[in-house]
């Protein structure tokens, strides 16, 4: 099965999705800006099946991320879900046109949906 990329910058939060995600038996890359994000990527590009990716990031945030994601074809094919607090409609079909697959807003979100979610889209690659 493939790796999850997670982007998230808060610690603790990042804590608590990474282990949930390593009981539910997957392996998990972790970046905590959006530098780190792409690099990872790039150097792991066939090991990763999905990008978790939170938009405010230190030094790119995750608007940037999708873009660099789209502009580079070995990264392209990659799906990418979002999981941010910005829950205007302009960010949620900004994110989407940079294509994201999907778009979770925290607050609204239990780590427990997040997971199954993740879950059906790694069975569907």
């Amino acid at each position: 099965m493939k790796s999850i990329l997670l982007v998230e910058d808060d610690k603790f939060l990042s804590s608590l999705i990474k282990n949930r995600l390593e009981k539910e038996g997957f392996s998990v890359l972790y970046a905590m800006d959006g530098e780190m994000a792409l690099d990872l990527l790039r150097s792991n590009t066939a090991e990763v099946g999905l990008v978790l990716l939170d938009i405010i990031l230190p030094k790119k945030n995750g608007f940037e991320v999708l873009e660099e994601i789209q502009k580079d074809p070995s990264l392209s094919g990659i799906q990418v879900i979002i999981a941010s607090n910005l829950g205007q409609d302009s960010d949620i079909e900004r994110g989407k046109d940079l294509g994201a697959v999907d778009y979770y807003i925290k607050a609204h979100t239990s780590i427990d949906d997040l997971i199954n979610h993740i879950r059906g889209y790694l069975l569907q690659v």
